[in-house]
C-alpha cells in the first residue's frame, strides 16, 4: 500500500508542477469606454472597414464605422496600420480538460461507461490550465469545451478563456449533447490474422437501432411520470425540446446521411462534427440545413486516389454548395494544437476561399452554429467586446501578433508561461557573462 501511495504522490506534484500552482489574474471589469481607432475592421460577415473606429462600454459594442465619422470615448487606443478582429471560437475542443496526457490526474475528459449524456464537461473544467492561457495571444478567446469517449460523450458548454472558475467562464452552459456515430466500415484486426484493409461493418444497423432505442425510451419517460427517476434521460430533455442541439461526430457519407435521417425523424438540431466525406453529400446538408463542424484542415487524405489537398479545399467545396461550415480542431495534440485554429482558415483562404470567408471559418459561421451569434462572432453594435488587434493578418502566423486582447470589454493579459520563458532565456547569450 505505501508503495502505491508513494506512486500517487509522485504523479500529484508532477501534475501541480506541469499545471503550476498560480493562476494568472483574470482582467477585472471594463471601468471606462474604450476606442479603438484607425485599424482596418474586419467585422466577421465578411465586411471589412479601412481606417475604423469601434468604441465599446461596459463590455458591450456600443459604436463602430469609420474614423472620420464616428465620435470616441474615454481611453484611446491608437491602432493605425493594424487590424482589429472578433475573438476566434475553438468548437468541439477540450481545452481546460486535460493538462498533461502522460499524467491521468490531469485527463477529465471522458467517463466510464458508453451512455453519458449526463455529464456535463463543463464542471470539470479547469480555467487554471497553462494550455488555455496559451490560445489566447493568437485570438482564440471562447472554446466549447466537449466531452470524449463511448457512445453518447456528455454534455458540452462554451466558455469565455479568461476566468476565476467554471462558473465565471461559462458563456453557454450545457449547449448541446456529443454522440459518436457508429462507423460502418471497420479495419481489420491483423493481430488475429485479418486483413488490414476496411470492410463493412456487420454490426452497424444494430448499433444505430440501438441508438434509435435509446431515444425512444428517453421520449418515453419524459413523457410519462418520470419514476424512478433517470439522470441520462433527464439530460436529454432539451435535446428533445429543441432547445439543445445534438452534435454528431461522424466521417462517412453513408454515416451522414444516416444521421441526417436520424434527426429528421426525431425532430433534431443536430451537427456534423469532423465530417470527412461530408462534401460528398453536400446538397443533402443544404436541403436539411445542417451544419458541419469540418475536421482538421491540417491533415493528410486517407485515400490513395483523393487530392493531395483536399482538407484544404474542403471548406471551399462546402461553403459554395450552401453549407454552413465552421472548423474544429480535434485529433492528435488537439489542446497544444488549438493555438493553430486561425492558420487552418488561412490555409482554407490559400486555396480559393476569400479571405473574409475564410474568417467566417472560426468567427460568425462558429457563432451560429453553436448558437451564441446573438453576443458573439461578429464586430457589431449590441455585441459583447470580445475582440483583438493585431499587428497584420491574424490568419497568417507571420502576421498573428496580438497587441491588445479584450473579452466582455475587459482587456486580458497575453503573457503566457511560453512568453516568461522567452524573456528569461532572450537575453542569455546576448549579456556578457
Amino acid at each position: 500500500m505505501k508503495k502505491y501511495l508513494f506512486i500517487y504522490s509522485i504523479c500529484i506534484s508532477l501534475c501541480i508542477s506541469f499545471t503550476g500552482l498560480a493562476q494568472q489574474t483574470p482582467a477585472p471589469k471594463q471601468a471606462q469606454a474604450i476606442s479603438i481607432v484607425g485599424a482596418t475592421a474586419h467585422i466577421g460577415n465578411g465586411t471589412v472597414i479601412e481606417n475604423a473606429t469601434i468604441v465599446f462600454e461596459n463590455g458591450k459594442i456600443v459604436r463602430i464605422g469609420s474614423a472620420a465619422s464616428t465620435r470616441t470615448d474615454g481611453k484611446i487606443i491608437d491602432a493605425k496600420g493594424k487590424h482589429i478582429y472578433p475573438g476566434f471560437i475553438a468548437p468541439n475542443s477540450t481545452l481546460g480538460l486535460v493538462e498533461v496526457d502522460a499524467v491521468r490526474a490531469t485527463r477529465d475528459q471522458d467517463e466510464t461507461g458508453s451512455f453519458n449524456p449526463h455529464i456535463r464537461s463543463l464542471i470539470a473544467y479547469n480555467t487554471e490550465s497553462k494550455v488555455v492561457e496559451s490560445c489566447r495571444p493568437n485570438g482564440i478567446l471562447i472554446a466549447q469545451v466537449t466531452p470524449r469517449g463511448g457512445r453518447v460523450s456528455g454534455t458540452s458548454s462554451i466558455v469565455q478563456l479568461d476566468a476565476w472558475n467554471w462558473e465565471d467562464a461559462a458563456l453557454k452552459a450545457d449547449d448541446g449533447i456529443h454522440i459518436n456515430w457508429p462507423n460502418d466500415y471497420t479495419k481489420g484486426r491483423s493481430w488475429l490474422g485479418e486483413s488490414r484493409g476496411l470492410r463493412p461493418n456487420e454490426n452497424y444497423s444494430k448499433q444505430v437501432q440501438e441508438i434509435q432505442k435509446t431515444f425512444d425510451e428517453a421520449a418515453a419517460y419524459l413523457n410519462g411520470d418520470r419514476s424512478p427517476k433517470n439522470l441520462p434521460f433527464e439530460a436529454m430533455s432539451g435535446l428533445l425540446k429543441g432547445t439543445q442541439s445534438l452534435f454528431v461526430h461522424v466521417e462517412s457519407e453513408k454515416g451522414i446521411l444516416d444521421a441526417i435521417d436520424f434527426g429528421k425523424k426525431n425532430k433534431l438540431k443536430i451537427v456534423i462534427v469532423g465530417g470527412y466525406n461530408a462534401h460528398k453529400v453536400a446538397n443533402e446538408l443544404r436541403l436539411h440545413k445542417v451544419p458541419v463542424l469540418l475536421h482538421r484542415t491540417h491533415s493528410v487524405p486517407e485515400l490513395d486516389d483523393e487530392d493531395y489537398d483536399l482538407s484544404y479545399k474542403k471548406a471551399k467545396l462546402l461553403m459554395d454548395a450552401g453549407v454552413l461550415v465552421g472548423l474544429e480542431n480535434s485529433g492528435q495534440m488537439e489542446r497544444m494544437n488549438t493555438r493553430n485554429l486561425p492558420f487552418l482558415a488561412g490555409t482554407v483562404a490559400a486555396h480559393g476561399l476569400n479571405k473574409e470567408k475564410a474568417l467566417q471559418l472560426i468567427t460568425s459561421n462558429t457563432a451560429q452554429i453553436l448558437g451564441i451569434n446573438d453576443r458573439l462572432g461578429t464586430l457589431e453594435v449590441g455585441k459583447d467586446a470580445t475582440l483583438f488587434v493585431s499587428e497584420g493578418d491574424a490568419l497568417d502566423m507571420r502576421g498573428n501578433i496580438l497587441t491588445h486582447a479584450f473579452i466582455n470589454g475587459r482587456e486580458i493579459s497575453l503573457e503566457t508561461h511560453q512568453t516568461k520563458l522567452w524573456q528569461r532565456y532572450s537575453k542569455k547569450y546576448s549579456e556578457k557573462q
